[in-house]
């Protein structure tokens, strides 16, 4: 634990319509739905580790189409109710150019989500905005 807050990417891959997702596999999210992400190394420019976590997690190569949002992910203890963690994430949207989702890293599995199973799942609302915005993005982008 530490009493700054970490810099961290995620990233929203679309193919076609369908998001990919992982669930993730270590704690403290284990279980959770979540977009492919994770810290930024010293270093590493925010573009890179956004791209360098997806293919971790997910064995999939994509294509940045930019910054969606900066979000403040502040998880507090159980127990005590004090913050516990704080993470600055970068949230990009990108569009797949190669590789099947395959589970790696700290991710229990990785999947093409299509927008009808969205809904369904577990997912920080949070998470759920970014993605909706990171679609307009990409949908624009297209056009």
């Amino acid at each position: 634990m530490t009493d700054k807050p970490q810099p961290a990417v995620g990233t929203v891959c679309f193919k076609g319509e369908d998001v990919l997702l992982i669930r993730r596999g270590t704690k403290p999210l284990a279980g959770d739905w979540s977009i492919p992400g994770g810290r930024i190394e010293f270093g590493e420019r925010a573009e890179a580790a956004a791209l360098r976590e997806l293919m971790e997690e997910t064995g999939v190569h994509a294509r940045l189409v930019g910054i969606v949002d900066v979000v403040d992910a502040i998880f507090t203890s159980r127990t005590t109710g004090a913050v516990a963690r704080h993470y600055v994430l970068f949230d990009y949207a990108a569009v797949w150019m190669s590789g099947d989702p395959v589970a790696g890293d700290d991710a229990d599995h990785a999947e093409w989500i299509p927008p009808d199973r969205l809904a369904a799942l577990p997912i920080w609302d949070e998470t759920r905005r970014i993605i909706a915005a990171a679609r307009e993005m990409v949908s624009k982008s297209a056009s």
